[in-house]
Parts: C-alpha cells; structure tokens; sequence
C-alpha cells in the first residue's frame, strides 16, 4: 500500500481494550460518546506517527474513546505525502486521516474527493530569527534576509509565506526562501546560509534546544490572531461520510474527546505518547504538548468559518486561483456530520 507502514500486531499499536472507561473530563459539550455496539465499526485511520501534535490519536486508542464510541480502529502510519494521502481517502484506502489543514487546501482545490469533518489543535508552526544576523525585533527586520525551510510547500512556508504578506513584505522579492533538511537547518545557520527559520514543532524545539541563545521567536501559530483557529484536521472519504455518516461523526466524537484529555493531562499524554516515538524525551513532550492549543478542535460551523479564512489567505497569498471563492470552496470541503 503506497505511503503507509502498517503497524504489526505485536508492536506497540496493538489495540487496548478499555470497555467501560469513564468519558475524559471536559469533554466538549454536544460530543458526548455514543453507545458502544455489540458489534464495532471497523475503520482504517491515516497519520503521521512522528508527529507528536497528532498526538490525540494514539491517546484514543489507549484510553478507549474509539471504543467508547462504537469504533474499532486500525491505524497507518502514514509516510507519504499530503497529496498522497489525500489520494488514499479519496480511493477508500483509509476511511480518516489526520493531517495539517497548510497542506490540504490547494490539493483539495484540485477536486479530491475528501471532506474536512473535524479537527484535533491549533496552531505547531514557528518562525525564529538569528540574532547574530540582526532578525531580533519583528518580521520586518527580515527584509533582504533569507529563512529556511524544510521544503518549498511546508506548511511553515505557506503559513509564513502568508503571516508576512499580510505585514507588507512582497514575500517574493523582499524574502528569498531556501531549503534544507529539516534536521540540518541549525548547520545552515552557522554556516551564515540562512538567517531565520520557519517550520514545526518538535523539530525546531530540539534545533533551540542544540543552539541556546541564538533565536529570537518572532511568529507562533499558537498565538496572536491565529491562537484560536486550526492546524491539524480530521479529514474522511466523502464516500465514508455519505455511506456512514454515523461512523465519521463518531470519529469526530472520539478524537474531539481524546484532545480534551491532552489539554488536560499534557504530562500523562506526554508518556503515553514516548513510547511510540523513542527519540523524543519525556520531558521535552511535556513541554510541546502543553503549548499546544488542544482545547480548540471545532466542528460544524465554526469549523467551516475557519477553513474559509485560510482559504481567504491563501488566495491572497496567490497560492490558490483568484477565482476560488473562499466561502463556497469552505462549504464544499467540509462536512458537518454532527449535526
């Protein structure tokens, strides 16, 4: 199966059976869990294992909310691209997949068959400059400057690419954008190749972590106008959603549950989470976690609303054609199955 590694039933992904587990506190209101069938549905769910912000999936699975709500769920630990996956539900390969809305807008443009049904937290995106290049104060200072990414659509780049247009600077002429291996990108600024960079947790955590005192954060989508709007999704084959739209809204249910039990717990979701990806100590998970926002993961309307405001953006940002409405793709694209 292209893009996935499929998790061996003697790995760490074998399914814990949690019957009966009492609901996570602070579940949001109107996502209570349904009533568990004799018979659950089995259903194949996409993600990126190394993600850790995609962290309510594997908390899901350990504290039972699939369960609870009537599912039986295979996961995929996805390794190919946005597209990709995409493809994947579009094709029925997986019924739901998990992944970050900067990369699914201009695929979905091209007419995939997927809707965005939910989604898990806000905002993972960081953008730093180098002190010793003068990038201390503001995303001004980054004119004449060159940032460096990981690829040249990263979700950092666009969301970046959009965050600073929106501030006056023509990101085309007075930015130039280089990429480097993610891991690498620190090597580049001691180097002098780069002067800033934008990209995700945890990587750039561990990359500040390696070089103390040589950035200055200067843009976080988990704060500011962006604290309170969307960064990873839920998205569903459209086929899925008009065949069983119970089953998606549980799905819905489950995960919007499993990020109430983060945001609550960000320590214990922390621990359960190092064990599947070893390289990531406990204590810097700790600290990831807790500065996300996963107490936002909207439905319905305001979830559309969102996706419509980066849909705005993107156009803007020239990434979309100017003829996309951004209310009408909005409508289009996502699903209230809760409803």
């Amino acid at each position: 199966m292209d893009g996935f590694l499929p998790l061996t039933q003697g790995g760490p992904w074998k399914r814990r059976h949690f019957l009966g587990a009492a609901t996570a506190a602070g579940a949001a209101a109107g996502l209570l869990p349904l009533a568990v069938r004799s018979q659950p549905r089995k259903i194949t769910l996409a993600w990126s294992q190394a993600s850790f912000c995609q962290v309510p999936v594997p908390i899901a699975l350990e504290r039972g909310f699939f369960e609870k709500n009537g599912l039986q769920v295979e996961v995929l630990n996805w390794g190919g691209s946005a597209d990709q996956l995409l493809e994947a539900l579009a094709t029925g390969k997986a019924e739901v997949g998990v992944g970050l809305i900067h990369r699914w807008v201009k695929p979905l443009e091209a007419g995939l068959d997927v809707k965005i049904v939910g989604s898990v937290h806000g905002g993972c995106l960081r953008l730093v400059g180098v002190n010793a290049a003068g990038v201390t104060q503001d995303v001004k200072t980054l004119k004449g400057k060159v940032i460096g990414v990981s690829d040249l659509n990263s979700p950092a780049k666009q969301f970046y690419g959009i965050h600073l247009a929106r501030r006056g600077l023509n990101i085309d002429k007075d930015v130039e954008w280089r990429v480097f291996p993610a891991d690498l990108l620190d090597v580049a600024v001691k180097k002098g190749e780069i002067h800033a960079i934008a990209d995700g947790d945890p990587n750039l955590y561990l990359i500040e972590k390696r070089n103390p005192g040589v950035f200055t954060e200067l843009g976080n989508s988990a704060t500011g106008e962006y604290a309170e709007k969307i960064c990873c999704v839920l998205g569903a084959s459209a086929k899925f959603v008009r065949d069983d739209r119970k089953s998606a809204a549980a799905v819905v249910r489950a995960l919007a549950q499993a990020s109430d039990y983060v945001a609550e717990n960000p320590n214990e979701a922390a621990r359960i989470f190092a064990r599947y990806t070893p390289k990531f100590e406990v204590p810097d998970l700790q600290r990831l976690i807790a500065e996300l926002t996963y107490k936002h993961h909207p439905h319905g309307g305001r979830l559309h609303d969102e996706v419509r405001d980066f849909v705005s953006d993107f156009r803007s940002a020239g990434i979309l054609k100017k003829s996309t409405d951004p209310a009408r793709f909005a409508r289009h694209i996502t699903q209230d199955v809760l409803s």
